[in-house]
């Protein structure tokens, strides 16, 4: 049963106060998904990685050579895949929604670094 004019009025109204609200916990919340199709990806780049590994050594006891590049092949492309869909997970958390770090958070955690170093050098 679908939701009314209303009700998805309400509904968006509530997503909005909670990213207002949490920003960080919304986003993880969002991000599940995500994060469970990459990881089906990942599964399924481990099963292509485990088949090219059957081919090439089905290529080499048959003294196949062809067979046994064409299974070398396969477990790269299941390797890229399973490195590719880590790499998209950890980015997709990071862009959820639109929440991003600043490019100015490496410098300004340096800066409070420097600071309490500081301080403390200040304090003995």
């Amino acid at each position: 049963m679908p939701l009314s004019e209303h009700e998805q009025r309400l509904l968006e109204q509530m997503e909005r106060a909670l990213y207002a609200e949490d920003p960080k916990f919304a986003t993880s919340l969002r991000s599940s998904s995500i994060a469970r199709a990459s990881r089906g990806r990942a599964a399924l780049g481990v099963l292509i990685v485990f088949a090219g590994i059957a081919l090439l050594i089905t290529g080499m006891a048959l003294q196949a050579t062809p067979l046994g590049i064409a299974g070398f092949a396969v477990m790269l492309v299941g390797a890229v895949l399973v490195y590719s869909s880590f790499k998209r997970s950890t980015t997709a958390s990071e862009t959820a929604e639109g929440v991003q770090k600043p490019a100015s958070d490496k410098a300004s955690f340096m800066n409070r670094v420097e600071d309490r170093w500081r301080r403390r050098q200040g304090d003995e």
